[in-house]
């Protein structure tokens, strides 16, 4: 009956989810072409209810959400931390470079393509994902692989709607950042310094 109940919460916030970023989130930027405070703080919610998602079925044996347990082996712990803390300085230190208001879509001018934004078009997304992997690595399970697999769709979801958006905006020169900027991380040479050498 748990599983049921864990499942069914699933689905309904990830309805709630695919609502906030694929209708409310992006009327606003339509009609706006940026985001109000509601929209904003319904984004907010998302990403909060997510993070709250496992304390509502939290298993006995995991008093505190981020201690170290006997779950994984102790090199998985070690990885998990390392991703936990990697992912949470990718994310909120590039939010905080970005600007806090330009992160929640209550700001736009122009596209950045310096600093993390020369690697990734969704820095903060990435440092999300290790930030979950990480997290699992430390409690592996068919439960976290539901709540990584949540993240993703989340994320998905959030940035197509975004891109949407920067399209619009910015036409040829977001295209042209999209040839050369991968959407999640650019491992190696782009293809253009490829053909050079």
């Amino acid at each position: 009956m748990e599983g049921i109940i864990t499942i069914a919460s699933a689905v309904l916030f990830l309805l709630f989810a695919y609502i906030v970023f694929r209708r409310i989130v992006r009327r606003e930027y339509r009609e706006k072409g940026r985001l109000g405070p509601w929209a904003s703080f319904a984004q907010f919610l998302v990403f909060a209810g997510y993070f709250a998602f496992p304390y509502l079925f939290n298993p006995p044996h995991w008093p505190w959400f981020w201690q170290l347990n006997d779950e994984s082996t102790q090199l998985f712990q070690i990885a998990g931390i390392i991703l936990i803390i990697l992912g949470m300085a990718i994310a909120f230190g590039t939010m905080i470079w970005f600007g806090i208001r330009r992160a929640f879509g209550l700001h736009v001018e122009g596209i950045i393509q310096q600093g993390p934004y020369k690697f990734s078009r969704n820095p903060q997304m990435l440092g999300g994902y290790l930030l979950v992997l990480g997290v699992f690595l430390q409690w592996p399970s068919a439960y976290m692989v539901g709540w990584v697999l949540m993240f993703a769709l989340i994320g998905h979801w959030m940035i197509i709607t975004e891109e949407e958006q920067l399209a619009r905006a910015f036409g040829q020169e977001y295209e042209s950042y999209c040839q050369e900027v991968p959407r999640y991380l650019r491992l190696g040479r782009r293809q253009s310094e490829d053909r050079l050498a």
